[in-house]
């Protein structure tokens, strides 16, 4: 169900919020709301393909 809640909310994510890697963001020289967009999609997406192993 979380794997689930995350993987649809990458999908919201990829739609609505920009690509930095697309436009060449040298990570460096971003800003703190870009730096904060990129921690946060990293993390929906680390959740969205975490294997449920336990």
């Amino acid at each position: 169900m979380k794997k689930q809640a995350f993987q649809a909310l990458a999908k919201i994510n990829k739609a609505l919020l920009p690509s930095f890697s697309k436009r060449r963001l040298d990570l460096s020289k971003a800003t703190k709301w870009q730096l904060a967009i990129i921690g946060y999609r990293f993390w929906v997406t680390r959740n969205a393909t975490e294997s449920t192993d336990a």
